[in-house]
């Protein structure tokens, strides 16, 4: 009997569509996020931690921050891997800037939390199952997924209190307890929804 998770090769279509999709859906989360003064975890949440200590842009910041894990993904992920992930993070990180150019958003931080969180979680969602990501953290935690079985999004949370309490330096408790609840909100769509041998596609070769 078939499995009902096996599914066709994406195609290049396929992974355009995706990413373009999830490069919405994190810009916007990010921006929802940033205009209550909140942050994440992962990746953005360093990029939220040297956007404000520093004063760079977002976008200008998410980009900086991925340059380090450039080489783990080269080595370890694959030359396809890591030149989708660097054309994911310029994107997002251009993506970001034009969400900031065209929308006004301020919203309160319980919405900003929740909002802002889901939609960050189904962007990264898309992107993993597209065998791409934003980089830095994501990175991480796809190759211990892959190399050790470990849950991504379990892998994720436990890198994002790290972050979480470096951000203690930079917002006060309440924005750091609101923004730790985006986080759960961004790792809860993980973990329910992105289950080894669940859902997964395979890339055309």
């Amino acid at each position: 009997m078939a499995s009902l998770h096996a599914g066709p090769p994406h195609t290049l279509l396929d992974d355009l569509q995706a990413g373009a999709t999830s490069v919405v859906l994190v810009s916007l989360g990010l921006v929802i996020l940033g205009s209550a003064g909140l942050m994440t975890g992962g990746t953005p949440g360093l990029a939220f931690l040297l956007c404000y200590s520093t004063g760079l842009p977002l976008g200008a910041a998410l980009f900086v921050v991925n340059m380090p894990f450039y080489l783990l993904a080269w080595r370890r992920m694959g030359a396809r891997f890591t030149a989708k992930t660097l054309i994911a993070v310029t994107s997002l990180s251009l993506g970001v800037e034009l969400v900031r150019s065209v929308l006004a958003v301020r919203a309160p931080p319980a919405y900003a939390a929740l909002a802002g969180g889901i939609l960050v979680g189904t962007g990264l969602l898309v992107m993993f199952r597209h065998e791409a990501s934003f980089g830095g953290v994501n990175i991480l935690a796809l190759y211990l997924g892959q190399r050790a079985g470990w849950s991504v999004g379990k892998t994720q949370l436990a890198i994002d209190a790290a972050i979480f309490l470096a951000a203690l330096l930079v917002v006060d408790w309440p924005r750091a307890l609101w923004s730790a609840l985006g986080s759960l909100a961004v790792n809860a769509v993980l973990v329910w929804n992105h289950r080894p041998g669940r859902y997964q596609g395979s890339v055309a070769r």
